[in-house]
């Protein structure tokens, strides 16, 4: 088995497991939704919340469900060529795709699962300057979009003699 596929798998069913997991206690203890429970002050809560749309509350009206599912479906089909592209000793890469895949993937389960839409709970902020809230799908793909072009970013310029 090479390195990549040695890492990647195990980081996309950790990530996947994880939200699922943290998700279903959300659902199971955090009722009523939309009602916040400090866990550092009102800095960090848990807020019980349903996203029927992507990202920032994006939304597609009444397609937003399938409409959003078939862009995850083809964005995992990027990400499945963009890890079959990567070299086999390509770590950092395979780190990135691995969160980034855990992450749609898990997102893509609460889509199917229910109308209801992606379920979120990380609620951050001061006071009334709140984030959007967010899960650990979430963290994934934004850590692993993060490291992805930092690792693109670095190879790039390695390319081209500017390191």
């Amino acid at each position: 088995m090479s390195p990549k596929t040695a890492t990647f798998w195990p980081i996309l069913a950790g990530v996947f497991v994880t939200d699922c997991a943290t998700k279903q206690i959300a659902v199971d203890h955090l009722m009523p939704a939309y009602s916040p429970h400090d866990v550092i002050g009102s800095i960090i809560r848990f807020t019980l919340a349903f996203n029927p749309g992507a990202a920032f509350s994006m939304s597609l009206g009444g397609a937003s469900r399938w409409g959003f599912t078939i862009a995850a479906l083809v964005a995992l089909a990027v990400l499945g060529v963009a890890f079959r592209q990567a070299k086999p000793d390509d770590i950092q890469r395979s780190v990135a795709l691995a969160l980034i895949t855990g992450g749609a993937l898990g997102n893509l389960a609460d889509r199917l699962r229910s109308a209801r839409g992606v379920v979120d709970f990380i609620d951050m902020g001061i006071g009334d300057v709140r984030f959007w809230t967010f899960n650990v799908a979430d963290m994934g793909v934004t850590c692993g979009a993060a490291l992805l072009v930092w690792v693109l970013w670095h190879r790039g310029t390695e390319s081209d003699g500017l390191r």
